[in-house]
C-alpha cells in the first residue's frame, strides 16, 4: 500500500516578526497623533507678547505684495511702517500668509522684521 514518511512535530511560528509589527505600528500612530494636532495661540499670554493694544497690525504676504492692514506696502518700508503703529518692539504683530505665498517669502519677510528689533510676531493660519 502507501507508505507514508513519519510525522514530523509542527514548528511553532516565530513571534519575532509579529513583534516588529506591532512596534512600528505603535511608532507609526505615536507620530500620526502629533502631527494632528491643532494648536490655536491666543493673543494675550504668548510667551513674550502682552497684551493686545493698539491699532491693528495685521501683515498679509501674498504672492506678489505685502499688505499691512489691508494697504498694498513695500517690504523694504514695512519696519518704518510697523513702528508707527507700535508703542514697543515686543508689540503683537500678526503675519498671515495667503494661499500662493512661499514659506521663503514668509520666512524672509520674519527674518527682516526680526533685524528690525520686532520680536513679537504671531503666525496665523493664511486665508484661502
Amino acid at each position: 500500500m502507501f507508505s507514508f514518511a513519519d510525522t514530523r512535530a509542527r514548528r511553532k511560528p516565530g513571534l519575532t516578526p509579529l513583534i516588529d509589527v506591532v512596534f512600528l505600528l505603535l511608532v507609526f500612530f505615536m507620530l500620526a497623533a502629533q502631527f494632528g494636532r491643532d494648536v490655536a495661540l491666543p493673543l494675550s499670554g504668548v510667551a513674550g507678547v502682552g497684551d493686545y493694544t493698539g491699532p491693528p497690525r495685521l501683515i498679509t504676504i501674498t504672492p506678489e505684495t505685502v499688505l499691512l492692514n489691508g494697504v498694498v506696502t513695500d517690504a523694504d518700508q514695512l519696519p518704518e511702517a510697523l513702528a508707527q503703529l507700535t508703542e514697543t518692539p515686543a508689540d503683537a504683530i500678526i503675519l498671515r500668509a495667503q494661499s500662493g505665498a512661499d514659506v521663503q517669502r514668509l520666512t524672509d519677510i520674519v527674518t527682516m522684521l526680526n533685524r528690525a528689533g520686532f520680536t513679537g510676531l504671531i503666525l496665523a493660519e493664511g486665508a484661502p
